[in-house]
């Protein structure tokens, strides 16, 4: 499918008729939702678009934000007719989706500033009306402050409430330690692979593979973590880069096999025990 425009970043896709993803399509400042008709999947159409009010210059809007921030959909994560959609430096958007050629806006929530944003995604549970929400540490030693992983309360899906944060890593002094710390991706329940609404997994980057307890949303608890060694040598080829894992996005098959891919480690396979 040509994308008019610079491309996709990441793309929602549970089977069936609908796909949904990110794309940076031409006459918006950055990235937008944009919804898939895969009724042909050897001709998919893009049949709509959603985005933040200011982002669509081509309009006529224009931007009320700082431009220092990144306002940009990292994906959406769909349950049903919702939407989940994650905006970089601004925040999170509930989207109803029922109607796949008009999508609306059902809320928006934003805690940039005074928090650093860069909110990479939200994994909706809707047995317990809750979602997380990641948002992913994006410069070294957190020179874009400490970042957390949010639960909200949507049992009133136009007031999305933050109800609790998940523990920060703790055990040395990860802020220290060189290059990111902090979140980056939570394992998406997609279908087919291990899902839970009560435990979730999250990287946090140099401080590795961490998995949570959130059986009492209020009161969320580390239950286990892998911090892996420093790399022997880098797969980022970027210049200057410190040999330290980067601990980046994490699949989690049925059998609660994780497979996590590591910025600059590589791709490591670990295991739940106990």
């Amino acid at each position: 499918m040509p994308i008019d425009g610079v491309g996709v970043h990441r793309i929602w896709y549970a089977g069936g008729r609908w796909a949904y993803a990110s794309a940076l399509l031409n006459g918006f400042i950055d990235a937008v939702m944009i919804i898939i008709d895969m009724a042909d999947p050897t001709a998919p159409k893009l049949v709509s678009r959603n985005w933040l009010p200011g982002m669509h210059t081509a309009g006529g809007e224009t931007p009320s934000w700082d431009r220092k921030l990144r306002y940009s959909c990292h994906h959406p994560i769909v349950s049903g007719d919702t939407a989940y959609v994650t905006w970089r430096d601004g925040g999170l958007s509930i989207v109803d989706v029922s109607d796949s050629y008009s999508p609306k806006t059902i809320a928006h929530r934003n805690w940039c500033p005074p928090y650093g944003g860069g909110t990479h995604n939200a994994l909706p549970l809707p047995d317990r009306d809750l979602v997380v929400v990641v948002d992913e540490s994006v410069r070294d030693e957190i020179a874009d402050g400490i970042k957390y992983t949010w639960l909200f309360d949507v049992r009133e899906p136009t007031n999305p409430v933050s109800i609790s944060t998940l523990p920060t890593p703790a055990e040395i002094n990860y802020a220290h330690k060189g290059a990111h710390f902090g979140p980056h991706n939570i394992h998406e329940n997609r279908p087919g692979s291990f899902i839970s609404s009560d435990v979730v997994f999250v990287t946090y980057q140099n401080a590795g593979m961490r998995v949570f307890d959130i059986s009492n949303a209020y009161e969320p608890k580390e239950i286990g973590a892998l911090v892996p060694p420093a790399p022997r040598r880098l797969m980022d080829t970027r210049p200057g880069r410190a040999q330290i894992i980067q601990t980046s996005d994490v699949f989690v098959d049925k059998n609660q096999i994780m497979y996590v891919t590591d910025t600059n480690a590589g791709l490591y396979i670990m295991e739940m025990t106990g």
